[in-house]
């Protein structure tokens, strides 16, 4: 159901009572029966759009924001200018280019040839933000690219030059320092085999000094033979090691590999980088605010729909305006346009409020709910339209703030006359030390103040066809002093605006002050709720069957 869908009334018994399925029980107190919470509904798709919808303004402000911070990034801490350099690698007999191609990548960022690199350029910097500024990607087996990042075209291409010499040297020394640990290896393994020379050259020796036996000669032939091995190992020892040292492999190794191509800077666009600076702080700025949004939407404790709005008053939501997302606000001080469609609606509604009375004036009361501005140019313009139809209104405002009196430009405590629209009106305002004045109707209840204003309308209300009176309840004052201004309330909430205690507390005080709760008014309704605002909990307790 749209906001557009009047409210409507049904008796479903022909009569005054109640539908046989809502029949209340004898013994079935309003206020004790009640439920005292009720979690409201499952978050739905549709109440996600909605919220987001209403909360457009603060989400695109983030989105700005984060543009405005993006751009800022990009003048504060610019783009790096970048400068690419490409080393050609020669490997030895032994090494695999495949595997290898990976260590030298590594070996090119790594911490070891940023300090050489540093060292070359005699710059005073961080290693470790020296090392995080180049980067190496593999072209080839043979082919490694370098790229360094700088403040500065010029700085870019020097670094990117540096890195790769000291590359090529860490790289060189590295070679050199293998050899090296080779050739030691190779001098202790002859050490050991001349060693053993000598030891088995000793043997020989002894056992040529035993007596000939066949014993002996076959142990001087083993021995002899050991020598032999031995010997040879050693001669081999002794050409692998010059061999070694004089290996033109490590020399090509280490003099094969070159700079293949001189560092260039690498094609820098500042609106490129301004425009990526730019987006990621929009996108970011908007995944923020949309993140907030539905965020707040699933934890608020703040009622939208009308079912929440009718289960936490007691009460059906008889009319819903403002699916449309128009806010209903006051749009100049003592206006009220009549071309306002909503609050013509609203007003409307009040009226087929109206209570009938015999014998004194109809009186019915609007309680606002934190927001009275909507509830007030309402009533104002039910007033005006009955006072067209030639009846003499009471409009009395005990709301916070004086909505009602600010319309008609009279704000001052008292009972006074006033012309509004061509007609003229009754206004009842009290002053502002009366916190809780009783009203002309009926006697007045503890914690009700009679005074001089009391009687005063008291008096004007003799000769009135009508007392309408828009008042706000205080948890804290209670609202039995509401009984002595009305014969029945309508509540008007805004939805977004109120939590589930806060509605229920008005609802509360109004059955508690005795009056009757015929409905409830949602301002601001989701066009996406499509909930009814009716429950057989609160038709029972006003007896009716209302479409929201």
């Amino acid at each position: 159901m749209t906001d557009k869908d009047h409210s409507a009334i049904f008796s479903l018994n022909g009569n005054d009572g109640l539908p046989e399925r809502l029949e209340p029980f004898d013994d079935f107190n309003a206020v004790r029966d009640r439920p005292a919470a009720m979690t409201t509904s499952l978050v739905s798709l549709g109440f996600i759009r909605a919220a987001i919808r209403r909360s457009a303004p603060f989400w695109c402000a983030l989105a700005v924001v984060g543009l405005v911070v993006g751009i800022g990034l990009n003048k504060e801490r610019p783009s790096a200018y970048k400068a690419s350099t490409s080393v050609l690698i020669t490997y030895g007999p032994s090494d695999n280019p495949t595997s290898a191609i990976l260590d030298n990548q590594a070996i090119a960022q790594s911490r070891s040839v940023a300090q050489l690199a540093l060292h070359k350029l005699g710059l005073q910097e961080s290693v470790a933000s020296f090392a995080a500024a180049t980067s190496a990607s593999i072209v080839s087996d043979r082919v490694l690219l370098i790229t360094v990042s700088a403040p500065s075209s010029a700085a870019a291409v020097t670094r990117a030059n540096a890195v790769a010499a000291a590359f090529l040297q860490f790289r060189a020394q590295q070679t050199k320092t293998a050899q090296q640990l080779l050739v030691k290896s190779l001098e202790q393994q002859l050490t050991q085999a001349r060693q053993s020379v000598a030891s088995i050259t000793s043997q020989i020796s002894r056992v040529s000094a035993q007596p000939t036996s066949s014993a002996q000669q076959a142990e001087l032939k083993n021995l002899k033979n050991q020598l032999d091995q031995a010997t040879n190992q050693v001669s081999v020892d002794q050409q692998t090691i010059s061999g070694t040292r004089a290996s033109t492999a490590t020399a090509l190794s280490v003099t094969g590999s070159v700079v293949l191509d001189s560092a260039v800077p690498v094609a820098h666009s500042k609106l490129k980088y301004l425009l990526i600076y730019a987006l990621t702080g929009l996108v970011a700025g908007l995944a923020l605010g949309l993140g907030i949004v539905v965020v707040r939407a699933i934890v608020s404790d703040r009622l939208r729909r009308r079912d929440d709005v009718c289960y936490a008053l007691g009460a059906p939501v008889k009319l819903s305006v403002g699916g449309r997302r128009r806010r209903l606000r006051l749009r100049r001080r003592g206006s009220v346009t009549a071309k306002d469609s909503d609050v013509q609606r609203i007003a409307a509604h009040l009226g087929g409020a109206v209570p009938a009375s015999a014998g004194r004036p109809a009186a019915l009361a609007v309680v606002p709910v934190e927001d009275g501005e909507v509830a007030a140019r309402s009533l104002v313009a039910l007033a005006v339209s009955r006072a067209e139809e030639g009846k003499n209104v009471v409009l009395a405002d005990l709301a916070d703030g004086k909505p009602a009196a600010r319309l008609v430009d009279s704000k001052d405590p008292g009972i006074r006359s006033v012309r509004f629209r061509d007609v003229q009106l009754t206004l009842a305002v009290p002053d502002r030390n009366e916190i809780a004045p009783a009203g002309p109707l009926g006697r007045a209840r503890a914690g009700a103040e009679r005074s001089e204003f009391t009687d005063a309308v008291a008096s004007a209300c003799a000769s009135a066809d009508l007392l309408l009176t828009l008042a706000t309840l205080d948890p804290s004052l209670a609202g039995e002093h509401l009984a002595t201004w009305a014969t029945s309330a309508v509540v008007v909430v805004t939805a977004g605006r109120s939590s589930w205690e806060r509605i229920q507390a008005v609802g509360e005080m109004v059955r508690l002050a005795g009056l009757p709760l015929t409905s409830a008014v949602l301002v601001g309704a989701d066009k996406a709720d499509e909930s009814l605002g009716v429950t057989e909990h609160a038709d029972a307790l006003t007896g009716t069957v209302g479409l929201g």
